[in-house]
Order: structure tokens, then sequence, then C-alpha cells
């Protein structure tokens, strides 16, 4: 049987981009170190209920995006100016974003093990 390679691993390699906090001395660069942990999934079986439980959690994520971006698009012109206002509150929607699609990608996983042990 051939072995499917699960895409979703290759969001591991934004870590890499870590390695530039080193270079530049720019401490931002360290929140992408999160992205390894990614990695696991090149040992996950990419299933039809996977790809569902993806799609699910990708579509939770655009949406929380979406939903952020014009209240974090205040905020942040009230906070930081009009002319920082853009590229911070892109940036917090961005990282919301990412938090939104981890987590509930985690918990629809960890849903499906808990089901899966039911039988």
């Amino acid at each position: 049987m051939k072995h499917k390679i699960n895409y979703l691993g290759f969001l591991a390699l934004l870590a890499l981009l870590a390695t530039l906090g080193w270079q530049t001395e720019n401490k931002g660069f360290y929140g992408f170190f999160g992205f390894a942990y990614y990695l696991r999934y090149f040992w996950v079986m990419p299933d039809e209920f996977f790809k569902l439980n993806v799609q699910k959690a990708a579509t939770f994520a655009f949406m929380s995006e979406m939903i952020l971006l014009v209240p974090f698009m205040y905020v942040c012109t009230f906070i930081y100016g009009a002319i920082k206002a853009a590229p911070i509150a892109f940036a917090l929607s961005f990282v919301v974003t990412v938090f939104a699609f981890t987590i509930a990608l985690t918990v629809l996983e960890w849903r499906e093990k808990k089901g899966a042990a039911n039988d």
C-alpha cells in the first residue's frame, strides 16, 4: 500500500523562520517555533475523517479571522494610531487564526480518539 503524505506537516517548515530571530535579534520571529507542533502530522494517515476535521478547523479559523479583523483594527487604531493600526491588526488576526485552527483541530482529534475508545 502506498503511503500518502500528510501535507499539514509542511506547516512545520515555518518554524525555520524562527532562526531569523538569532540573525536579526528580532524576538518577534521566535513565535514561529510554535509551528514545529505540526511535525507530528507527517505520521498521521490522512483519511477522510481527518480531512473533514481539517476542513472544520480551517472553516472555524477563517470565520474567526473575518469576525475579529474589524474589532482588532478599531482597537489598534486607538492604541497605536492610524498608521500602525493595519499591520498590527493583520498580525493579530493571523496569530488568532493559527491558534484557532490548532486548538479546533486538537479538540476535534481528541473527540475522535475519545469516541474511538468508547467503541
